[in-house]
């Protein structure tokens, strides 16, 4: 083994690391702050817009389990209950009647009202 004597260290790979680890720990404080809402008027409307979105998607499902539980050649019957069954179930919502029957005909507008689905959301 050949001694060569003192070595001056490399400051590059020292400041690469430090670097690095800042980045890390400015990734740690800032982050998500892009997906956060600024203000209390765009959380309540980020709010109101998941809510609507979720309501959309149980009325979807109650639609979906009708059919499945329709037999052979029969219309599928969904009521405004079994969307508030599932919006309750799934998603933990209380929704008023009124804004499941909504939902439910928007759900069935939607699907060109199909001729194997019957529903009480228009009484």
């Amino acid at each position: 083994m050949v001694k060569t004597g003192w070595m001056p260290r490399d400051a590059g790979g020292f400041v690469f690391v430090v670097l690095g680890f800042v980045l890390v720990a400015a990734g740690f404080v800032w982050r998500g702050l892009v997906l956060r809402p600024l203000s209390a008027k765009r959380a309540e409307a980020a709010g109101n817009r998941e809510r609507s979105r979720n309501l959309l998607c149980s009325a979807g499902m109650a639609m979906a389990a009708a059919r499945r539980r329709a037999a052979s050649g029969e219309p599928a019957i969904v009521t405004v209950d079994d969307v508030t069954t599932m919006a309750c179930q799934y998603y933990g919502y209380v929704v008023e009647r009124e804004e499941a029957a909504a939902a439910l005909r928007y759900a069935f507008e939607a699907a060109d009202g199909q001729s194997d689905c019957m529903t009480d959301a228009f009484d």
